[in-house]
């Protein structure tokens, strides 16, 4: 048997590091090769196509882990990482042993005047994204932000106001629903009519709070935005996304801070209930996933429709499988699972090509800036409930 599993290693060594057109990065190969033992594969996460770039772009502020989710979504829609940068040291180390090809650069001037970049990526600390952006866009790029990309309602007005001027693209990237491969499915069956018109979404947005882990920065209102400014923008986007709203307002919504006491301006729970004028949403966000969970989030959307319902099980199924990607499709034909493992991410690739084509595929810039605009209201307007 150990004699087998080393010949699987091999083989999996020498078809990885010979494929045509596949570059994997270093460190990414050898976890596939660690992990295919008996009853474990570990899949690759980042496998790129050797092709030349449309775009070339740079990151400023790398604060949160979710960059590297940004940056592979870009390179897998044909950009190219030329440079970065970031004023603390251990994340600039951490970045450099990924992305050993891309230049560190001297400081933010470097890359913002750099011409030959279209294209700024950032998650750094959420209050000071919004401003960035505006710096990015004032010397003619493109800006892509973690959520949340905007934590006021003056940052709001002053980014949509400099947006207009420059004509450039201010995208936020919502990973619930853009890095989510069962959730993009879920897309592609609405369009197609399968539950009919969609009245009503159910997000829920639990997250394992990792207290060991978090920077300073985390647990201060000013600098987050707040649970729902936060966490709530991917339930708003989704919202907006399923229902086809392109107007809505916050009915209710509260915040509380049931068990982090010594964090004052953190909070732990949240909840919203939306309407638009094409259905209605209720949203429901906490830190409170226990350790006994087997990934961070049970994440879960429900999209109701005139003629069925569809439920994502976004990272796992508690019920039956490890793995995320769950969806249920029930409606007036059949009930079924359907795996979305293998579900196409089409984010990156139409965010590079409307960079190119100067067009709104990847999404409306409208439909950016309203669901950040209702996470900011439910966050400013909540009932605090402790």
């Amino acid at each position: 048997m150990k004699n087998e599993q080393n010949k699987r290693r091999d083989f999996l060594k020498n078809t990885i590091t010979s494929a045509t057109g596949l570059v994997l990065l270093p460190s990414i190969s050898q976890e596939i090769i660690a992990g295919t033992t008996k009853n474990q594969t570990i899949v690759a996460p980042y496998i790129h196509q050797n092709i030349a770039p449309k775009i070339k772009f740079s990151v400023i502020g790398m604060n949160h882990a979710h960059i590297y989710g940004q940056v592979e979504a870009v390179i897998r829609g044909g950009g190219e990482l030329v440079s970065y940068f970031a004023k603390e040291a251990d994340l600039l180390s951490n970045f450099a042993k990924r992305y050993p090809n891309a230049k560190q650069a001297s400081g933010e001037a470097e890359i913002l005047e750099d011409s030959s970049i279209q294209l700024v990526l950032s998650s750094a600390i959420a209050s000071e994204r919004a401003p960035l952006g505006i710096r990015v866009m004032k010397h003619g790029k493109d800006f892509m932000s973690d959520k949340p990309g905007i934590t006021t309602l003056e940052q709001l007005a002053e980014v949509r106001k400099v947006q207009k001027e420059t004509k450039r693209i201010y995208s936020i990237m919502y990973s619930e629903r853009f890095e989510n491969r069962a959730t993009v499915k879920a897309g592609e069956l609405v369009k197609a009519g399968a539950i009919g018109k969609v009245v009503q979404t159910i997000g829920m947005g639990p997250h394992r709070i990792n207290l060991a882990s978090r920077p300073a920065w985390f647990f201060d209102k000013k600098q987050f935005g707040g649970i729902l400014c936060d966490i709530g923008s991917h339930q708003c986007d989704q919202f907006l996304f399923f229902t086809g709203s392109t107007k809505a307002e916050i009915v209710s919504s509260q915040v509380a801070n049931y068990t982090h006491k010594q964090y004052p301006q953190f909070e732990d729970f949240g909840d919203m209930v939306l309407r638009g004028n094409e259905g209605t949403g209720y949203v429901r966000v906490d830190w409170f996933s226990p350790d006994g969970l087997k990934t961070w989030g049970d994440g879960r959307l429900t999209i109701l429709g005139t003629e069925g319902y569809i439920e994502i099980r976004k990272n796992i199924d508690i019920a039956s499988r490890d793995h995320g990607n769950n969806l249920y499709l029930v409606n007036n034909k059949e009930t079924k699972y359907i795996d979305c493992s293998n579900e196409v991410l089409p984010y990156g690739e139409q965010l590079v090509n409307d960079i190119v084509n100067r067009t709104e595929t990847a999404m409306t810039q409208e439909h950016c800036f309203l669901a950040t605009e209702l996470s900011i209201k439910a966050q400013k307007f909540a009932h605090t409930l402790v």
